[in-house]
């Protein structure tokens, strides 16, 4: 596909596309062609990309803080109650990154693209 139809499809703009599809691309989970005859697409299937690890390549670690990644960042790490709760809200969060795929994704864009016919589906 071509980055400025999937911009226009996803109402962002190309450049901003093209700033999350560059480390993507220099990961090997998508490939780009320039030319007429150009345009990017995914180096898997869909089922087999895990969101878990799209947004370990965008973002890195989703920890929302610090000392989750590593103890040295904070000096009262081994005691801090608070530190807990943090690292278990971050394994849920990579829980379902790994649970859920670029498939998913479109499976669920599909049934929300039309409601009335999943209703009669069932």
């Amino acid at each position: 596909m071509l980055l400025k139809d999937i911009a226009q499809r996803q109402q962002i703009s190309t450049m901003y596309l093209e700033h999350l599809i560059t480390p993507l691309i220099t990961m090997g989970l998508v490939r780009s062609v320039r030319g007429p005859r150009g345009g990017v697409w995914l180096t898997k299937p869909p089922e087999e990309i895990r969101l878990s690890d799209v947004i370990a390549i965008l973002e890195g670690s989703l920890a929302p803080v610090e000392c989750i990644n590593d103890t040295k960042f904070c000096p009262r790490a081994d005691s801090c109650v608070t530190r807990e709760l943090w690292g278990k809200l971050k394994r849920a969060m990579d829980q379902v990154l790994e649970s859920t795929t670029l498939q998913d994704l479109v499976n669920q864009h599909r049934e929300k693209e039309s409601p009335y016919q999943a209703m009669y589906q069932i």
